[in-house]
């Protein structure tokens, strides 16, 4: 039995992982935002092994509660899934600093201060795995159409930001991947999703517990191919 802790786990990709992973009968230790209004995800908890906790990741006082509760534990797998895309509206044009702003310092700083403060846990674990997922709008040889400034420097520089953290922690023998989901029907996917949560999720956690030492600093899909920068 491993135990993860995966944010963002109210709903889309975050609540489909939780669920796989519970299955496995592995432990997830799953953050949200609002505990209270996650019903889907409460209604897990009789699934497996699940802890809820409340942490809104771009707060620092949140991040230092969480750790607190974390007292005496080991993280396994950390997965950092909770990101946001941003004002749909900001097009070239249309672009402003604090929409800007907050999308960096939801898909980029967050995820990195929260590993930052967890590292300890994940280096006192077994699995030694840190997951990010990013997106292959991250990919700055794969932009052919424009647009979504703000989503895809997020995920360019959180792609930069693993990078570096693989090369600092190569020899404590952690493993940090960064995923492309695919395009999935969700929320913040849309309708128009070429797959749904099910069949990301499932590649997504293959290609995570499948990963080996040289994978580590790589930008690889749910479907286990490599994403060019």
């Amino acid at each position: 039995m491993s135990r993860y802790l995966i944010t963002g786990a109210n709903r889309g990709i975050g609540l489909e992982l939780t669920r796989q992973i519970l299955a496995q009968g592995h432990q997830v230790v799953a953050t949200c935002r609002n505990p209270g209004e996650a019903g889907e995800l409460n209604t897990l908890t009789n699934a497996g092994e699940l802890q809820v906790v409340q942490c809104d990741i771009s707060k620092p006082d949140d991040i230092a509660a969480l750790v607190e509760s974390l007292h005496g534990s080991t993280i396994d797998v950390l997965i950092n899934n909770a990101g946001i895309y941003g004002p749909r509206d900001a097009v070239l044009g249309n672009l402003s600093r604090e929409p800007w702003r907050e999308v960096m310092e939801i898909d980029l700083l967050a995820p990195m201060m929260l590993t930052q403060a967890l590292l300890p846990f994940v280096l006192a674990g077994e699995g030694k795995r840190i997951a990010f997922l990013s997106s292959k709008m991250g990919s700055i040889a794969d932009n052919s159409s424009g647009g979504s400034y703000m989503y895809r420097t997020a995920k360019a520089a959180l792609n930069q930001a693993i990078k570096s953290l693989a090369m600092d922690l190569r020899e404590q023998n952690i493993i940090a991947l960064s995923l492309h989901p695919g395009w999935v029907r969700t929320e913040m996917g849309g309708p128009n999703g070429l797959i749904d949560t099910a069949t990301s999720a499932a590649g997504l956690l293959n290609v995570i517990a499948e990963a080996v030492p040289s994978d580590s600093g790589q930008f690889i899909a749910y479907d286990g191919k490599r994403i060019p920068w």
